[in-house]
C-alpha cells in the first residue's frame, strides 16, 4: 500500500527498515566525530588587527568582546547600513541563540552578532524581534570583509567577489558566516574557524527537527518558506521575502 507517496507495511518490516537506517546513522555520527576533531586541529591565525566595534558599551576592542572567557563565537548578522530590518534568514538563525546562551556563557564560551550597520541602525529591529544577546556594529573597520562576509561594490561589479572560499556568483555587500576566536592566557588572540553558506545549518535547530520529519524541509528554495518570527500568518505555505531582495 502506498500513501502520500510513502509504502505502509507492517511493524516488523518498518523495524528492518529502521534498523538498517540507523547502521548508517551510526556510521555518519561516527563520521561527524572524525571531522570535528579536524575542525578543531585546524591551524590558527594571529589576529594583530586592532578591530573596533561599537555596542551598547560603547566602543569595544575584539579582546573586549570576550567578556573574560576563552573562545568567541561571532554570528556575522547581515543588516548593512540604511537597512530598516535584519535578513530573515539570519533572524531565522538568530532566533536560537538566546537559548544556547544559557549554556553557553557557562561553558568558557561568548557568543555575539556583528553587523557592519551603525549600532543605532539596528535598535529598533532587535527590540522588535525580542533578543537579548549582544550585538554590537563593525561600522567603519575592515571587519567584515576580512572574514569574508562582505564584498566592495567594485568587486561585484568586476565578478571578483569572493564567498565561502571561492569566487560568488551572486555576492552581497552584507552576507552571513560565523567566526571563531580563541584568547590564550597572554591576552593573544587567534582566528581558529568560519563557515558560511549551507555550513550554518547546523545552528538552526528548527532544521534538525524538521529534518526527522516526513516532508522534511519542504522547500523549493531554502529558507523559502520562513519568515521574521512576528510576520507569520496563519496560513500555511506563505513564503518569505528573500536575503537578496
Amino acid at each position: 500500500m502506498i500513501i502520500d507517496n510513502h509504502p505502509v507495511v507492517s511493524r516488523e518490516e518498518w523495524l528492518q527498515a529502521r534498523e538498517a537506517l540507523l547502521r548508517k546513522e551510526k556510521a555518519f555520527t561516527r563520521e561527524r566525530d572524525r571531522l570535528s576533531a579536524e575542525r578543531r586541529a585546524l591551524p590558527w591565525v594571529r589576529i594583530d588587527t586592532p578591530y573596533t566595534f561599537e555596542g551598547p558599551d560603547g566602543h569595544e576592542s575584539l579582546a573586549d568582546l570576550f567578556d573574560g572567557r576563552s573562545t568567541l563565537v561571532i554570528y556575522h548578522f547581515m543588516f548593512g547600513p540604511g537597512w530598516e530590518e535584519g535578513c530573515p534568514g539570519c533572524s531565522f538563525l538568530a532566533d536560537h541563540i538566546d537559548g544556547a546562551n544559557q549554556h553557553l556563557k557557562h561553558h568558557d564560551v561568548t557568543l555575539l552578532c556583528v553587523s557592519r550597520a551603525p549600532v543605532q541602525e539596528f535598535q529598533a529591529f532587535r527590540k522588535r524581534m525580542g533578543w537579548n544577546f549582544k550585538w554590537v556594529s563593525s561600522h567603519g573597520s575592515s571587519f567584515n570583509q576580512d572574514f569574508g562576509v562582505a564584498a566592495r561594490p567594485e568587486d561585484i561589479a568586476a565578478g571578483t567577489a569572493r564567498y565561502n572560499y571561492g569566487t560568488s556568483n551572486d555576492p552581497g555587500e552584507d552576507m552571513p558566516g560565523l567566526s571563531v576566536f580563541y584568547r590564550n592566557q597572554a591576552g593573544e588572540i587567534f582566528h581558529t574557524y568560519s563557515t558560511y553558506a549551507r555550513g550554518l545549518d547546523l545552528l538552526v535547530g528548527a532544521y534538525n527537527f524538521l529534518d526527522l520529519l516526513p516532508k522534511g524541509r519542504d522547500e523549493q528554495e531554502i529558507m523559502d518558506w520562513m519568515r521574521h518570527h512576528d510576520r507569520y500568518e496563519d496560513e500555511p505555505g506563505k513564503t518569505a521575502s528573500c536575503c537578496h531582495e
